[in-house]
Order: C-alpha cells, then sequence, then structure tokens
C-alpha cells in the first residue's frame, strides 16, 4: 500500500498508535532500570550508611579516617551542628575569617591547612579522640586547660585572631564535630598518630641553603616562590597556604617551632606524604622547616607570658625568656643537643622539641 494513499484521519491515529507504544516500552525500560538497581546493583555495590538527607551537608571525609560519632544523626539540630563545624574546619576563612562579618580568625587559613583531611589524617594532630583527652594539663599555661581554651589557642596563633565565645555556635559546632570523628574510640584514649612523626633533628644549626634547596624541589610548586601560597576559587580561603608572610601563623604559633614544623612536614609534605612512606629525610624537613620559620611573619602578642614554668619550654621556641643562657638564635635554629643535655643534667627533663 502506498501510505501517501492513506486517508489524513487514519495517519493521525496510527501516529497516535505509534507514540503510545513508545511509552509503554520507555515505561517498561525504566521499570527494569529500577529493579536492576535494587536486585542485582545494590546487591554488588554497597553504599555508606544512610544518615539522613542534612549530613550530605558534611563534606567528602576519606573513608579510611571517618569514624561516626554516636549521635541521632536524623535529628537535623545535631547533624547541622556536625556540617558546620566541618565547615569551619575546612572553610574557616569563608565563615569567620577577617573578610567575613564574624571576623574571629585573623587570617585566611583554615583549621584544615595544619589538621589535614579535616582533621582526620593520622600525624597531622587529627582530632579524634581529643575532646575525650580533656580538661588536661597544658604546659604553654601551665595549668588544666578545657578543650575549648585548646581551641582558642589555635584561633589566637595559628589564626592570628581572637578567642570564639566558650558557648558560641562556632565553638559547639567545632567540638561537635571533633567528636563526631571520634566515634567507637575509647575515650580519654589516643590513637595512632594522634601528633606528629617524630624527627630525630641533627646536632647542627639549621642549613638555610638547604632548606631553601628543599623548598624549591619539594614546596614551590604549591607554595610558590614566595612562599603566599595559593588562593582557592570563589573563596577567601586557600588551596595551598602562605607559609609566612602576614596571612600566615603568628610567631606564637607552635609551627613557628623548627622542630614541630619539621615533624608535621616530615609526615605530611609534599602534600600527600604519608607517616608510613615519608619522602623527606629528617635533615631535609629540618632545613626546610628553619627556611620556612626564618621569614617575617606576624607577631603574637604578650607571649612572653607563655610557659610560666620556663623549664617546660620547648627548647625550640624561638622568643625568650627561658631557664637557660642559651642565644635566642640558637633557640631558633639549633644545634639543640647542647640545650637538651643542659634540661636534661639540671632539670631532669628530656626535651624532643
Amino acid at each position: 500500500m502506498d501510505f501517501n494513499q492513506v486517508p489524513q484521519e487514519k495517519k493521525t491515529q496510527f501516529a497516535l498508535l505509534i507514540g503510545q507504544m513508545g511509552k509503554s516500552i520507555l515505561a517498561i525500560l525504566f521499570g527494569v532500570l529500577i529493579l536492576g538497581s535494587l536486585w542485582g546493583v545494590s546487591s554488588s555495590v554497597p553504599e555508606p550508611p544512610n544518615f539522613g538527607p542534612q549530613l550530605e551537608e558534611v563534606p567528602d571525609v576519606p573513608w579510611d579516617y571517618v569514624l561516626f560519632k554516636d549521635v541521632d544523626f536524623l535529628q537535623p539540630p545535631t547533624t547541622e551542628q556536625v556540617a558546620y563545624g566541618r565547615r569551619l574546619v575546612d572553610a574557616t576563612a569563608d565563615h569567620i575569617g577577617p573578610n567575613t562579618n564574624k571576623p574571629f580568625a585573623g587570617n585566611n587559613l583554615n583549621c584544615s591547612s595544619c589538621h589535614l583531611d579535616g582533621g582526620g589524617k593520622p600525624f597531622a594532630a587529627p582530632f579524634v579522640t581529643v575532646p575525650s583527652q580533656f580538661p588536661q594539663f597544658r604546659s604553654r599555661e601551665n595549668k588544666e586547660g578545657t578543650i575549648e581554651e585548646r581551641v582558642n589557642g589555635c584561633m589566637q596563633r595559628s589564626m592570628n585572631g581572637k578567642p570564639l565565645p566558650v558557648d558560641g555556635e562556632e565553638m559547639t559546632a567545632i567540638v561537635a564535630y571533633m567528636e563526631w570523628l571520634s566515634y567507637d574510640k575509647p575515650r580519654g584514649e589516643k590513637i595512632k598518630g594522634n601528633k606528629f612523626l617524630s624527627v630525630q633533628f641533627p646536632d647542627r644549626r639549621v642549613d638555610l641553603e638547604n632548606g631553601k634547596a628543599v623548598y624549591i624541589q619539594h614546596c614551590q610548586s604549591c607554595h610558590m616562590d614566595d612562599g603566599q601560597g595559593q588562593r582557592a576559587l570563589n573563596s577567601f580561603t586557600y588551596t595551598y597556604p602562605p607559609l609566612w608572610g602576614p596571612d600566615s601563623y603568628n610567631d606564637g604559633a607552635g609551627m613557628h617551632r623548627v622542630i614541630t614544623a619539621a615533624q608535621f612536614i616530615k609526615g605530611n609534605m609534599p602534600l600527600g606524604t604519608t607517616a608510613d612512606e615519608p619522602l623527606l629525610t629528617d635533615e631535609e624537613a629540618y632545613d626546610v622547616a628553619g627556611y620556612i620559620n626564618s621569614f617575617a611573619r606576624p607577631e603574637k602578642a604578650n607571649k612572653m607570658a607563655d610557659f610560666p614554668d620556663r623549664t617546660l619550654k620547648p627548647m625550640s621556641t624561638s622568643y625568650g625568656p627561658w631557664a637557660d643562657s642559651f642565644s635566642a638564635d640558637q633557640h631558633k635554629f639549633g644545634p639543640y643537643a647542647e640545650i637538651a643535655a643542659f634540661y636534661k643534667a639540671e632539670y631532669g627533663l628530656n626535651k624532643s622539641k
């Protein structure tokens, strides 16, 4: 039959029939896909636990490190609080940085600039089980301190800012997030990788020229030749933070101590390094830490009041007063073996940083 000779009414009916058949076929195919996802795919590819839609606001955390807090994640206030805590840790500058309406931080670093992977990475000062270790004696204040005081210590030093209100939503969210990371770990106990990797520092002064060479080879591509890092797109934060200069940590921060910085660098840098397979040697980490801390940075107010018991002051603290007569240069750049020997002989103390 010549299709052109078919009456227009029949052509329209035929077209409608074809359209209905097409819809039916699509419906059947869609049903098959749904059934396949329910019976086939879901049984072969397990998914992580579903804690409700609010948890989707928490950015990705490596599954190796995530430890779910034993809270009711189906309750939005709790879940939103944890999610806000994670955002404060990962994008601190966007929420409480100097360019926001809550300028508690004085620079545009993030908590995760040091506490890597959102405070979940071993040997990068992870938050896991940390809240349960407080109250805790802190030699810098020479007293028992709370977890909130510890957080505010970072706010005033690493973040070069001012304290968060202890009962404010930012502080409670950060602590809630730390607790969330600590699920199923014994309270009060430290995990492996609780702090930084140990470094056997050489018995010599920091070699700044070697530190510069290490920096150029391993650090400069991310932190740039001027040490000022790289900004994140559409954000106040950094993808790679500055290591010195006005937007970095101040001279009262723990990272301003050469040995502390060397321990962090050895276990974590260049980015992607793990404590199991460090790239840099102890001497390279030591020298590059000294090089980074040889540059100017903000000054911490009233830092001379730190460590009222001066014998407890880390020997690589660059500012006095100290309970010894070694020079400021030696405290900052070493050699440290002589200082350690003095504290062992004079006070019976074993100094490692």
